[in-house]
């Protein structure tokens, strides 16, 4: 892609991304997500009625008596994008390649973290950390995230979310909101990763995938590559049973990742690229104010 026509669609997506963020999820971004942790402010000397869960033991057992220590609610976030760059994303047979969805998602949640003054960074993975982007604010940061977003090339093509997740926990020394973006088709076990981030960080999954990597059509003989490892192999689509081992496989994987997620407390919306993700985003948001 040459630089005018990079260019020209970043801003496309830009001003796509921007509408949506202001007339749609500003309002829902920010209820959802501003000011949910606490940070450490000060200490003070211990008033009847305070919670004795805050009392600074440090702090009494040098002056004797007791000290509290005070929390103020965070008014800033950090924002992450955890985004998969693995081969699997330039699968498209149904709707927009899962890449270019992706790339809107992820430009669409840019911008609503900015507009509500919060810094925003990204971690491009495959089986590797492709690229990390430190969070930072302002709309040159979030057009050079979306640049990435189209035209960055991985390395690599296989997916290890577990690693990528491991990366993130350790990277981010400080409470963040993160956006696990991924067609979730892996072969690693993430769960225990998973659970040590959701201890110290906050992380909302959300699953990008295209309607034939959950369900083969009926066209006979038909050619199908792995666009992680490069195998091909020819399968008889016309076959129900073929076909119906191939959806026992993706109900298994889903159900697994439901599992996994649910058992670590994280959010997370299922989105083909056939379908209006804004609709999807907002029922994620709204269902989070519930709980």
């Amino acid at each position: 892609m040459d630089a005018n026509e990079l260019l020209k669609k970043v801003r496309k997506i830009e001003i796509k991304s921007k509408a949506l963020s202001q007339n749609i999820f500003a309002g829902e971004y920010h209820s959802r997500f501003k000011g949910r942790g606490m940070m450490f402010s000060e200490v003070r000397e211990y008033q009847y009625g305070d919670d004795i869960r805050d009392i600074d033991w440090n702090v009494t057992a040098r002056h004797n008596h007791p000290f509290i220590k005070v929390y103020e609610e965070e008014r800033e976030l950090t924002v992450m994008l955890l985004v998969d760059v693995s081969g699997s994303r330039d699968f498209g047979a149904v709707g927009s390649p899962k890449r270019d969805m992706i790339t809107e998602i992820s430009a669409t949640l840019a911008i609503s973290a900015t507009q509500n003054n919060d810094k925003i960074g990204a971690i491009f993975f495959s089986d590797r950390i492709e690229k990390f982007i430190p969070p930072k604010k302002g709309r040159k940061h979030i057009l050079f995230i979306i640049r990435e977003l189209i035209d960055f090339q991985p390395q690599s093509h296989g997916t290890d979310i577990a690693m990528a997740v491991r990366y993130f926990a350790d990277a981010m020394k400080r409470r963040c909101t993160t956006f696990l973006i991924s067609d979730f088709i892996n072969k690693d076990d993430y769960k225990p990763a998973l659970t040590v981030a959701c201890n110290r960080h906050e992380v909302i999954a959300l699953q990008v995938y295209d309607k034939r990597d959950a369900t083969l059509p009926n066209v006979g003989l038909m050619r199908v590559a792995d666009l992680e490892t490069g195998a091909t192999r020819w399968i008889d689509t016309s076959s129900a049973r073929v076909r119906k081992t191939f959806d026992k496989w993706w109900y298994a994987r889903q159900q697994t990742m439901a599992e996994t997620l649910n058992s670590c407390r994280v959010d997370y919306a299922s989105i083909t690229t056939d379908e209006d993700y804004v609709k999807a985003l907002l029922a994620l948001f709204k269902g989070r104010g519930k709980k």
